[in-house]
């Protein structure tokens, strides 16, 4: 029963054992699972942007993570996005969408363009502080420095690889002697976490202290006190020198994030060209009297100039150049200067030099002494990771064996912004530069201006950008600048702000400069005003607008005047017989225009059998016009109709139009008219005038014009008299009543017009018949600026 009871008690006791390891392998089990979930994700969003942007996988991933710390977003998120993009229905779950969150939240874009900021500068800092390093103590030292802030580096270690493959330290700082002497030599030993970034030629980043204590061998131990670590490897550097292994310590917990990994990896080759320097053993030692002479000279100038010596293989071929003194005006483009470049070669500080006729002038004046003097050309240079193009002249000449050379930078800048300013007062606009690597914003005047803001607040950042701009652009804008700060692609885009003197129309028109991963590291662009041409672009759609509509009740009102016209004369061409005569009338708009003229005509028999012609011209066009032609048309028939005399019917046919307005004006319509009146019995034309051009009468093949009788046009002032006039016409004989059209011309005399009129009535009366004589005229006018009435009267002696 004892053992019994006892194995049972053990079985016992082992169930909450067997249970935690249950539950711990089940933990493992879908921690497994979520990180194949993870990778698999990953994976598949790395397959787009490969695919997409034509990318190595490890240029993907970095892509990816960049993306994922601009946006805000979790890698996992930025996945998910990227796989949403080409059309996957799923989408990731982001906290603090909510309405506060998304008010309080700058948009993403315009906070993404401040991400390369911080560590562009960084990177600037710490090229600048290697410069004058002199020990891997002091490297090491500018590491710990440029890295503290931003990073928490606590400490860093610099070990170059042992000839038997073990770890020598260089140089440290921020770690204790102690440590220094613990792991000053470290044999090759398992789990070495430099030796392993130094095989792999990657960089291994030790971020869980527990786990990373069991895999690796934590030099320098604590990792309490350095929770984080990380091992940048460098492979190759100068002179044949042991690679290098580089160890930065931080205090603080948690990943390095993407932006940290590649700031990191940007400052592995400023380090390995500042250790190479070292490995070199390069010492400023005591120059030769005449090198110090030259050197004194030099101190005195105010440019670029360097003495340079031969450098030699054992053959006597001369394989560099080697600077022995140099003017403090002189640069590299690595950024050293004056003094600094002493002791280096020329291949080192220019090494795209080599091959070119630079070069080949240098031999050639070291052979000769024949002083070279090249002509400009274009030098391509990669510093601070930005490529540049710089114009330089080169004169070099020999003195005691060696050469001393000068040159020239050709700067366009100065040039430049004198053609900025002329544009920016020419089209009102101003140019804005952004620094992205040193966080800083340049704007001309006319920028300040044109955004209504005091100079003394300095440029606009783009994170203040948004407030000022007006809602519906935000959204736009926004993709604009993802586009320029992200992507890197130029831009030229329309916006609107607000400003104190109301709504503005601006345009932005910017390139980035890339480095030579592809980062944008400079902005420059302008910003133009184009409120006054929006403005006039409105007027003018306003005005084309407002022509349109009036074009379109000029059309209206022409139509309507057409119809009206129709309705109150006969027919264009019409024939008709009353007593003794044979009338034929011809009747021709203008060519063009949409105004209806006031020419009109009426020929009817009396009453008392005797014929009334009548044939007017009111003065204008359109409504206004037909609706004047209508009243004297059918006031002159009616008070013809009723006995009056010619002179009477004129006389209060003006007395009509003084009292008379037209429309919604003022002033009153004026018309010319001549009647007649024909007795059959006594073959008697009695006719008047007012202000109308004569008739013509064609007898035996001659042309005359009847006489005129006193008559000015009706409308013109009060107390007119009219006169008639007498004549007797004879069988066969033919008249012609018409309107100006068929005489005037722009700029001619209207006695000109007149004499025409006779020529081509004689000879087409001689042939075509009486009937055809009106339309024959009216056609042969050609082109017709006014409208043409022309009536043909033919005495045909009937009783």
């Amino acid at each position: 029963m004892t053992k019994d009871a006892d194995r049972a008690g053990d079985a016992a006791s082992e169930v909450p054992a067997l249970t935690g390891t249950v539950d711990e392998r089940r933990s493992e089990a879908g921690e497994i699972a979520a990180r194949a979930s993870e990778t698999a994700l990953l994976e598949r969003a790395k397959g787009v942007v490969m695919a997409q942007e034509h990318v190595s996988a490890a240029q993907a991933y970095d892509r990816l993570l960049l993306r994922a710390r601009v946006r805000g977003r979790s890698l996992r998120e930025e996945c998910w996005s990227t796989l949403g993009r080409t059309g996957s229905d799923e989408r990731p779950r982001t906290a603090d969408t909510g309405p506060e969150a998304t008010a309080q939240q700058e948009p993403l874009p315009f906070r993404a363009a401040r991400y390369v900021s911080r560590d562009r500068t960084l990177l600037r800092n710490l090229a600048a502080g290697l410069k004058a390093v002199r020990t891997a103590d002091e490297a090491a030292q500018v590491l710990r420095a440029v890295f503290a802030g931003p990073m928490g580096t606590d400490a860093v270690m610099i070990y170059a690889r042992a000839p038997e493959d073990g770890l020598d330290l260089l140089g440290s700082a921020g770690v204790d002697d102690r440590i220094v002497t613990q792991w000053s030599h470290t044999p090759p030993l398992p789990g070495l976490a430099p030796l392993e970034a130094l095989d792999a030629g990657t960089a291994l980043w030790l971020e869980h202290p527990a786990r990373d204590a069991q895999r690796h061998l934590l030099i320098g131990g604590e990792p309490e006190r350095w929770p984080s670590r990380a091992w940048l490897p460098v492979l190759r550097t100068g002179n044949g020198s042991a690679p290098v292994a580089i160890g930065l310590f931080r205090t603080v917990h948690g990943e390095f994030d993407a932006v940290m990994r590649d700031t990191l990896l940007r400052a592995v080759p400023p380090v390995a060209a500042a250790l190479d320097d070292l490995a070199e053993g390069r010492a400023e030692s005591t120059a030769p009297e005449d090198i110090a002479s030259v050197q004194t000279m030099l101190d005195a100038l105010s440019g670029p100039a360097v003495l340079l010596s031969a450098v030699r293989s054992a053959g006597g071929d001369v394989e560099d150049f080697r600077v022995e003194a140099a003017a403090p005006g002189s640069v590299d483009v690595a950024g050293r200067q004056g003094k600094e470049l002493v002791g280096r070669t020329v291949l080192e500080t220019y090494p795209t030099v080599a091959g070119t006729p630079l070069w080949e002038g240098y031999l050639e004046t070291l052979a000769t002494g024949a002083v070279y003097d090249g002509e400009p050309f274009t030098y391509r240079e990669t510093a601070g990771g930005i490529p540049h193009e710089s114009l330089y002249s080169v004169r070099a000449a020999r003195l005691e064996g060696r050469l001393l050379v000068s040159w020239m930078r050709h700067d366009t800048s100065d040039r430049e912004t004198r053609r900025l300013d002329d544009m920016q007062r020419l089209g009102n606009l101003g140019w804005a530069d952004w620094d992205l690597v040193k966080d800083t914003i340049t704007w001309s005047e006319q920028v300040y201006e044109i955004f209504q803001r005091d100079p003394e607040l300095g440029p606009m950042g783009l994170d203040e950008l948004p407030r000022h701009l007006v809602p519906e652009d935000i959204t736009l804008l926004g993709g604009t600048v993802e586009r320029l700060l992200v992507e890197g692609k130029a831009v030229d885009q329309g916006f609107r702000i607000t400003t104190a003197i109301g709504v503005r129309h601006l345009r932005i028109v910017a390139e980035a400069r890339l480095d030579v991963d592809g980062t944008p590291v400079e902005v420059h662009g302008f910003f133009q005003d184009m409120t006054n041409l929006r403005e006039a672009e409105r007027a003018l759609r306003d005005s084309e607008q407002a022509v349109l509509t009036h074009k379109n009740k000029l059309q209206a009102e022409r139509n309507l005047a057409v119809r009206l016209q129709e309705t109150l004369l006969p027919s264009p061409e019409q024939s008709l017989r009353l007593p003794g005569l044979a009338v034929v009338v011809a009747y021709l708009p203008a060519d063009s225009g949409v105004n209806v003229g006031g020419d009109w005509y009426s020929a009817i028999e009396l009453p008392d059998h005797d014929a009334l012609l009548v044939v007017g011209d009111v003065a204008g066009h359109g409504l206004e016009a037909v609706a004047t032609m209508a009243q004297l048309r059918f006031t002159a028939k009616g008070m013809a109709i009723t006995g009056s005399s010619l002179p009477n019917v004129l006389h209060k046919l003006n007395t009509l139009l003084l009292h008379t307005r037209r429309g919604s004006r003022d002033d009153t319509a004026t018309a010319t008219m001549v009647m007649a009146r024909y007795q059959l019995d006594r073959r008697q034309l009695t006719w008047a005038r007012a202000g109308h051009l004569p008739p013509l009468l064609i007898r035996r093949g001659a042309a005359t014009f009847l006489e005129q009788p006193p008559g000015t046009l009706l409308g013109a002032t009060a107390g007119l008299v009219y006169e008639e006039a007498a004549i007797t016409l004879q069988p066969d004989d033919q008249l012609l009543f018409y309107t100006d059209g068929l005489v005037e011309k722009p700029g001619e005399d209207v006695d000109t017009g007149l004499t025409r009129l006779a020529e081509h009535a004689v000879r087409l009366s001689r042939s075509c018949q009486p009937h055809l004589l009106a339309q024959a005229l009216a056609r042969e006018r050609g082109e017709r600026r006014d409208d043409i009435c022309v009536m043909s009267v033919h005495i045909t002696g009937d009783s």
